[in-house]
């Protein structure tokens, strides 16, 4: 069982660190989701149903350290023709310091940002509130439920990313905006620019930072996941916190996340 100290490094480390021939137009990533997955059921029926989101991606990521599984991410994605929604809740595993945040990220159709929150509900009550304000974005936080509400501006636009503490399904998002805007499908093979920095803004609300990270594709490459080789595409992502590897099947869902420096990795059950 890892250790409460093994855990509570992990955590403090984060905190110290930090377009698709199919798409057409001013469609971003979010809102061409459905083209990218082909799990959207309105795409394919030509609907449009507002009051029936789809899932897109749901499940878990369990978060190893040194091999010790120290975290449970559980996540889901809905999309509708209005917008879309990721939620999150991270819990750190049995026999460790019992530590549980969550996280609801709204979007509009084109990908923009309508509101973030983020909560610590274990063992702090902090909380965090992201919204668009004309050209730029604020953040509203307070670090108890007693304390006084705060606000600090942040020079993005509201089309920006979230790549937050803790929710590593955030990167599953980056990775969907990144394809949407710089790859392509023909006949069915995942067609992008090997290894070209692709630049992203991003805001970390946990940390209460702006950053500037890099995506670029370093082509399929074959990776061994609870005992099976599955070939899968791989993402190299850059940035203030270092260097992650992320790798995707057919499906555009992330199934693995290596952070060598922090000796981490992150697997979907």
């Amino acid at each position: 069982m890892q250790s409460r100290a093994g855990v509570s490094m992990w955590m403090a480390n984060k905190v110290e660190s930090r377009r698709s021939g199919l798409i057409v137009g001013a469609i971003l990533a979010l809102g061409a989701l459905c083209l990218l997955t082909g799990s959207n059921a309105m795409a394919a029926s030509g609907k449009d149903d507002k009051a029936a989101p789809q899932m897109v991606d749901s499940g878990s990521f369990g978060v190893f350290m040194h091999g010790h599984r120290v975290a449970t991410e559980t996540f889901s994605i809905h999309q509708s023709s209005a917008g879309s929604t990721i939620v999150s809740e991270f819990e750190s595993e049995p026999g460790t310091d019992k530590a549980v945040q969550t996280s609801e990220w709204q979007m509009s159709a084109s990908g923009e940002l309508r509101r973030y929150e983020w909560k610590e509900v274990s063992p702090g009550q902090s909380q965090a509130v992201v919204l668009p304000n004309q050209d730029f974005l604020i953040e509203r936080f307070k670090s108890g439920p007693q304390d006084k509400e705060l606000e600090q501006p942040f020079m993005l636009p509201a089309s920006s990313s979230v790549l937050d503490d803790y929710f590593f399904v955030q990167r599953e998002v980056l990775a969907w905006k990144y394809l949407a805007s710089s790859c392509k499908q023909d006949k069915g093979a995942l067609q992008c620019p090997l290894k070209q920095h692709v630049p992203f803004g991003a805001l970390n609300p946990h940390a209460r930072a702006s950053t500037s990270v890099t995506v670029e594709f370093a082509g399929r490459e074959k990776v061994t996941i609870r005992g099976t080789e599955v070939e899968l595409n791989r993402l190299d992502l850059k940035g203030d916190s270092g260097s992650w590897v992320l790798w995707l099947d057919d499906q555009f869902k992330v199934q693995r996340i290596l952070i060598s420096a922090d000796n981490t990795e992150v697997v979907r059950d």
